[in-house]
């Protein structure tokens, strides 16, 4: 009989169903598990559940049982994959879920603020109407999608939803080439036409050592038409300070960011230093968590589950299943 360990159930909502998987199993949930709690918890257990819970090498050696972890997320840096494909330990993740919820929020935060919505409305509820005298006033800047360009960072399945969107709204999208490659093919612009060109840039990039850092104040300094940045991908793909820098020397026109490189923000947090600014939106990592997206995730999470027991695995992390 297999026994599951869900580490963080508390990274789902608690409206969301984890149904039970449908072979004879034993199932603890853990609302948040501290590193120190990681061992003792998955000791006997042959399937871990993780989202954002760290398994590394240290941890998984002291875990002989394990056989799968399930990881409730499309990243998997949170595991030490080496260690499992030299382990037999399968890791498998979530796919295709975000398709509408990522690039909706995406679109909430460039409408916000080209629209100036956030600025305006707390104008409204400071009483700047009545001081007005008249029907409307003009405090915050407001600019319209069509004609824009919108360079996009990220050219899987999010940033061509986010281009499909924009299309939608009469923009321009642009698909930047890797930075520093070129011979890419003609779906890409170049790198440094995007940076300079956009009026939008928004990113769906993963982090990777190579996309670490890849936007910092050399690329601000590009950006000629001060355009709006939207990150909804990974905190570490901008550098934060540099962003607070961009903004005070008003090399971009706004930032929207739904992640930063440390979640929740560590103290002195250059992001949320500037978080208040009328220009500045910054949400707590949830442009992934619609309640529709939440369900596929959990279903998915124990499709994935089932199949491994099954003898038919899905969404396997390339490189690290091997047969039992």
């Amino acid at each position: 009989m297999h026994k599951i360990v869900i580490l963080d159930r508390a990274t789902l909502a608690p409206q969301i169903r984890v149904r039970r998987p449908a072979f004879e199993h034993e199932l603890v949930e853990h609302s948040h598990t501290a590193p120190d709690q990681v061992v003792e918890r998955l000791k006997g257990a042959t399937i871990a559940v993780t989202n954002k819970v760290a398994l590394s090498a240290a941890v998984l050696e002291q875990l002989p049982d394990l056989k799968l972890i399930a990881v409730a997320a499309t990243g998997t840096d949170c595991v030490d994959k080496a260690y499992c494909q030299g382990h037999g330990i399968a890791v498998t993740n979530i796919r295709g879920y975000a398709v509408s919820t990522v690039p909706e929020h995406t679109f909430a935060l460039i409408l916000a603020l080209r629209r100036s919505i956030v600025a305006f409305r707390a104008d409204v509820l400071n009483g700047e109407w009545q001081k007005a005298n008249q029907f409307c006033f003009f405090n915050h800047p407001i600019r319209d999608l069509r004609g824009a360009r919108l360079g996009i960072i990220g050219e899987g399945v999010l940033g061509q939803r986010v281009a499909e969107l924009g299309r939608a709204f009469g923009m321009i999208p642009l698909f930047a080439a890797h930075k520093g490659r070129t011979g890419l093919g003609p779906l890409y612009t170049p790198w440094e036409e995007t940076l300079e060109t956009s009026d939008v840039i928004t990113l769906h990039s993963p982090l990777t050592p190579e996309t670490r850092g890849m936007i910092g104040l050399p690329e601000f300094r590009r950006m000629a038409r001060k355009p709006l940045i939207v990150n909804t991908a990974r905190g570490g793909l901008v550098v934060e300070v540099d962003l607070v820098t961009a903004l005070d020397e008003g090399l971009i026109s706004g930032a929207g960011f739904d992640v930063v490189e440390t979640e929740p923000p560590a103290p002195g947090n250059p992001l949320m230093s500037v978080a208040g600014r009328p220009n500045v939106i910054v949400t707590p990592h949830v442009a992934w968590a619609s309640d529709e997206a939440q369900q596929t995730l959990a279903d998915q999470v124990i499709d994935n589950i089932e199949n491994f027991v099954a003898g038919r695995p899905s969404n396997l992390v390339q490189g690290v299943w091997m047969e039992p």
